[in-house]
């Protein structure tokens, strides 16, 4: 029997500088490939926020299932070691970091990426997510 080909993530862009996107990436890609209630996730953020960890870590379960739910296509997330990022996961990134603040180019593109036009619940969750940050005094930086 042939051995199964891998599955290829062609990943053509650069990890974010900001290191506050680089966490938020690697914890998604954790929870997308481990499930939302992944320990090393949680242990990312505990790190980053202290006793402040639990409210970016609800946004981001939250941010993971209602971008599931809202998709109808396949969202494409690299390995979690992975030094560069997929077009789909520098979307979710684009719209995590404008969420809040510009409105119009967050649900750009979550529509870009879900390929839906209605994304209210990711879209709002992605705007919490921001404030809960900033107020923590790590924002996500476009």
């Amino acid at each position: 029997m042939p051995a199964p080909s891998p599955r290829t993530c062609p990943l053509p862009l650069a990890m974010p500088d900001d290191p506050v996107q680089r966490l938020v990436l690697r914890c998604l890609r954790r929870m997308a490939a481990h499930g939302i209630r992944d320990a090393q996730a949680g242990l990312w953020l505990i790190e980053q926020f202290g006793p402040g960890f639990r409210r970016p870590l609800v946004l981001l379960r939250a941010f993971v299932v209602e971008l599931a739910q809202a998709s109808d296509r396949i969202i494409s997330i690299a390995p979690c070691c992975a030094m560069a990022m997929t077009l789909d996961e520098a979307r979710m990134m684009e719209a995590l970091s404008a969420a809040g603040l510009h409105e119009q180019t967050a649900a750009a593109e979550l529509r870009r990426l879900t390929a839906r036009p209605d994304i209210s619940a990711p879209l709002s969750i992605a705007a919490a997510l921001n404030t809960c940050l900033a107020e923590l005094g790590r924002p996500l930086k476009l």
